[in-house]
């Protein structure tokens, strides 16, 4: 394995815990990962929270907006009992309180979900965390979002978010668009989906532009050896610990 290759645990460990908790974000240190992902949404009274969805009903069983609900409301929902008994009572998360679990040495990618109306509040969380701007990478699949925020700040990697399409005439949008569109944002590189044309060739392409490459979600080995050999940056996968030992 590479060893500069990151093994990102996506949503936190989240094949073993409910995604996005603060238990599936420790089991992702625990399990060994080099970084978490997580997502975040805006709730109404200015709160960045860990959610993927911007509705409640899938992972909290109550089908109302994240943007509609004040923090505490947020608060008052169970997040784990769906994924198991044992997560009964695991809340989602503030910003903050995720920032809080990360290691020395280890990092967070967080998937900005809401607009750009949360990048005050965001950058205000990143600050009051004292964490290094290395530990900390912004990406989403807002091209405008992402710029805003990298003006706003500066001294964190931002990535774009993409996934490919493959029709006839191959895949698209192809390795020297996205790239020209990194650079004209001035952003730092590209999360993209592992079903796509990435190869060694894509990631030389990468490097001569001077960006970063990281892939999402990967739980096959085959396929994460692939993407390591062709010298990705990181790997996002649902079971870090698991991959690491397959690899």
């Amino acid at each position: 394995m590479r060893s500069t290759t990151e093994i990102i645990a996506h949503r936190g460990a989240s094949f073993d815990a409910p995604e996005n908790t603060l238990a599936a974000i420790q089991l992702g240190w625990k399990q060994g990962a080099d970084a978490v992902e997580i997502d975040v949404q805006f709730s109404k009274d200015g709160h960045v929270v860990v959610i993927h969805d911007d509705n409640t009903r899938k992972t909290a069983g109550v089908r109302k907006k994240v943007a509609a609900q004040t923090l505490a409301e947020l608060k008052q929902l169970d997040a784990g009992s769906w994924k198991s008994p044992k997560f009964k009572g695991e809340r989602i998360p503030t910003l903050a309180e995720a920032l809080a679990t990360i290691p020395k040495g280890k990092r967070m990618f967080v998937e900005i979900k809401c607009g750009p109306e949360c990048i005050p509040s965001f950058a205000k969380d990143v600050r009051n965390s004292e964490l290094k701007p290395n530990q900390i990478v912004p990406i989403g699949f807002s091209l405008e979002t992402m710029t805003l925020l990298k003006r706003a700040m500066p001294d964190l990697d931002v990535c774009w978010i993409v996934e490919f399409k493959r029709a006839l005439g191959g895949w698209s949008p192809s390795v020297s668009t996205l790239t020209e569109q990194v650079m004209k944002a001035g952003l730092d590189g590209l999360d993209v989906s592992g079903r796509g044309p990435v190869d060694a060739d894509f990631t030389r392409q990468m490097r001569r532009a001077g960006q970063r490459l990281y892939i999402w979600t990967v739980d096959d080995p085959t396929r994460a050896r692939e993407l390591m050999d062709a010298g990705v940056d990181g790997i996002t996968t649902n079971k870090p610990g698991w991959l690491r030992s397959q690899l």
